[in-house]
């Protein structure tokens, strides 16, 4: 079968099998690693049979300790930062190690009902039998507290806040009450939440403070190097490429580099030696955005092109990363596009290709 996107659990298997060969530390209940090994699972790591596992987040080594160990006390995870600072990729491999299962999915909009996270019902067996066991809908939630598995709310403060505090007597009580069938399903061990949320969102649906005080609060922050944001770049591409079978060579390093370096410089508000300083544009320019980028621009070059990443490829994808609103944004570009880009003479290619789109 010629799935698009595997699940994390799917896709890793091998090093999640190799992991747990190699597994001597303490397994909490219903854990499929212990928190050591989920740990190297999500920072990568060289196992002691040789074999090479990849790292999946590239970063502060520290704040997956603080996720992990989280997730073995009785408070829920939130994962909070910028878009695109790989909360819902933490997410889906945290609970891919911890549960072997990351398809316990609830996705936050604001038309997201307490339905779609309590339980529902099959409302033609409802007037058929009444309210029943049989008739009731289950929801993620409700399955992760049965088994014992992490449960994923993403785009948690897009639910509205009414929505929301349903998940207090769930996270506190560890019990989710069903009036209608006079009972409840309580929680199992190994069953925990982890949620997503990004800060620009805040004041949208902000998080009541009874509901704030049952989550532990992990910030994840940008890449702190432009060494560190290539490297995330570049492995994500590459895996991505694979997986679309993109029929296009690997993009050379120099071209990840300039969209990287772009994306940081209008991220920032200034050049990367500070001497000129910059309007910033409305969009988050998050290392999501420039894989996004490059990842267009591969699919340009694979099949109207010559299969060599080059920077009419780029370009496309770069205006439209950063111009999002077509007045603000555009003078933003304009003004990085002629004093920055026109200046740097290696980058003249770029500068033409941009300049072409942008006028």
């Amino acid at each position: 079968m010629n799935l698009l996107r595997q699940h994390a659990e799917v896709q890793f298997s091998e090093e999640i099998e190799e992991l747990k060969k190699q597994d001597s530390g303490h397994l909490p209940p219903n854990w499929h690693l212990s928190p050591q090994s989920v740990v190297m699972y999500l920072m990568g790591a060289k196992l002691k049979n040789g074999f090479e596992v990849s790292p999946k987040y590239i970063g502060d080594r520290r704040l997956m300790e603080i996720a992990v160990a989280t997730l073995t006390t009785d408070r829920a995870l939130l994962l909070y930062g910028l878009p695109g600072t790989a909360k819902s990729w933490v997410s889906e491999h945290l609970a891919a190690a911890v549960s072997g299962d990351s398809t316990l999915l609830i996705q936050g909009t604001a038309g997201t009902g307490e339905e779609a996270i309590r339980y529902g019902w099959n409302y033609a067996r409802l007037l058929a039998e009444g309210p029943t066991e049989g008739a009731l809908v289950t929801t993620p939630m409700m399955t992760a507290m049965k088994d014992g598995k992490i449960a994923r709310i993403e785009e948690l403060t897009r639910i509205s806040a009414d929505v929301q505090d349903t998940l207090i007597t769930i996270l506190s009580e560890k019990s989710m009450p069903i009036p209608e069938l006079s009972t409840e399903v309580q929680a199992i061990k190994g069953f925990n939440v982890i949620a997503t949320a990004n800060n620009r969102d805040k004041g949208v649906n902000e998080l009541s403070g009874a509901l704030k005080r049952r989550f532990n609060t992990v910030i994840l922050p940008v890449p702190d190097s432009a060494d560190e944001e290539v490297d995330i770049v570049r492995r994500r591409v590459a895996s991505m490429a694979k997986t679309l079978d993109l029929p296009a060579q690997a993009p050379a390093l120099v071209e990840i580099q300039r969209i990287v370096k772009i994306f940081r410089e209008l991220r920032s508000g200034a050049t990367e030696d500070g001497k000129i300083k910059l309007k910033t544009p409305t969009g988050t320019m998050s290392t999501a955005e420039a894989i996004s980028v490059v990842n267009n621009g591969l699919a340009l070059a694979a099949h109207f092109g010559d299969g060599v990443l080059n920077a009419q490829d780029l370009a496309a994808g770069l205006v439209g990363a950063v111009v999002k609103d077509p007045v603000q944004d555009k003078v933003v570009w304009k003004e990085y596009l002629e004093t920055v880009v026109k200046t740097r003479e290696e980058w003249k290619d770029i500068y033409r290709a941009c300049r072409e789109l942008s006028i």
